[in-house]
């Protein structure tokens, strides 16, 4: 799903709640920083950096602590005094002002529902990890165009018009138009 707060130079919030939630977690779950750097194949010095809140992520890799933990991405970002279905939280910044990700909220599925705002400023590109298999993306574009770039093939997604994927591959969205463009995303699993 690409990097959390990408470019961002301040402590975010949802980080905080990152870290707190993931060491929340894992004790509930059992497991030691090692176990569960082994069940995630992620470093343990990355583990012990986020549950500090000292460390950027990415959101494919919140999905694998997830996944390690036998929980939700949501339970991993959200701020455990607010209600999951309206988070409002900005999870990813670009390098434009005007380039970010808004987690809006989710609802119950499978695992997950997340609905989000994207903007994204005039050339600027994001890249994501691809999602485990059985996840889906619906785009809807506000304003702009979009391009999603995909292994084998680009997409434009104009104004007014929408789009709906698997997203357990890799992908890309870029503003190839001449104005910030703003979309909503919803992923589902």
């Amino acid at each position: 799903m690409g990097t959390i707060m990408h470019n961002q130079a301040p402590r975010s919030d949802v980080l905080a709640h990152v870290g707190t939630n993931l060491r929340r977690l894992r004790k509930e779950a059992g497991l030691s920083q090692e176990a569960l750097a082994a069940a995630s194949g992620i470093s343990r010095r990355m583990i012990v950096n986020l549950e500090t809140g000292n460390a950027n992520i990415s959101l494919g890799t919140l999905d694998r602590l997830a996944e390690a933990l036998n929980t939700s991405f949501l339970k991993l970002v959200s701020n455990p005094e607010r209600e999951i279905r309206r988070l409002e939280e900005v999870m990813w910044r670009g390098v434009g002002p005007q380039s970010q990700a808004t987690l809006l909220g989710a609802a119950p599925a499978r695992h997950d529902t997340q609905l989000w705002l994207w903007s994204l400023e005039v050339g600027e590109r994001y890249t994501a990890d691809p999602d485990p298999e059985g996840w889906h993306e619906m785009i809807f574009v506000l304003q702009g165009t979009l391009r999603l770039d995909f292994d084998t093939e680009s997409q434009i997604v104009p104004t007014n018009d929408f789009t709906i994927y698997s997203s357990a591959q890799n992908y890309a969205y870029q503003n190839v138009g001449n104005s910030v463009l703003r979309f909503i995303r919803s992923v589902s699993s």
